[in-house]
């Protein structure tokens, strides 16, 4: 879980992975997103994104089958199916899902994060994480949205606290929203 403040506005989120049973091929993948912008006349960013998916591993691989449903502030209401890739250990984790939505819109979807957090000593740990996604309309063959999120930071147990950086792009101009300050994370 993580709150970020930043310079235009507040963004919130929750990853969560987990398999259904520890040797059960079928896990879930939900990421719960909030960001609200302090001045309320700029309505451009502010958005809740609520993507669940449910995977099921081919072999031993990392590599999955995906299927879900994204809720969406701002598009509404979608599902989709698609090809996921999963790595997770002490120090790394890594998710990679491609899916395509199927709605008119006929979207594909690229999703990426990844962190690492390799020990500075007994306690104390780096903290890094790039997130990315990049949709596509492919009926309309037109950027839809797009962002990268990039943090670096220090993580003690549970706690994580640093620096953060937002650059989304929304839209067929690709309108850039930026927002640049400081996160608190908490691992369960």
């Amino acid at each position: 879980m993580e709150l970020m403040f930043g310079q235009d506005r507040m963004d919130y989120q929750l990853v969560m992975k987990r398999n259904f049973t520890p040797k059960s091929k079928f896990s879930v993948l939900a990421i719960a997103v909030f960001s609200e912008n302090y001045e309320k006349q700029r309505q451009l960013g502010d958005a809740v994104v609520i993507p669940l998916q449910v995977n099921y591993a081919l072999g031993n691989s990392g590599l999955s089958l995906a299927a879900g449903a994204e809720a969406n502030s701002v598009a509404g209401f979608s599902n989709f199916l698609g090809l996921a890739h999963n790595k997770a250990t002490k120090k790394l984790l890594a998710i990679t899902v491609l899916s395509y939505q199927l709605k008119d819109s006929q979207n594909l979807k690229l999703f990426g994060l990844y962190e690492y957090k390799p020990p500075l000593s007994e306690k104390l740990s780096l903290y890094t994480r790039l997130q990315f996604t990049y949709s596509q309309g492919l009926k309309e063959a037109v950027h839809n949205r797009s962002f990268i999120y990039l943090r670096a930071g220090l993580k003690k147990g549970p706690l994580g606290f640093g620096l953060g950086a937002n650059w989304d792009a929304y839209g067929t101009s690709k309108i850039p929203r930026e927002n640049f300050g400081v996160f608190t994370r908490w691992e369960f």
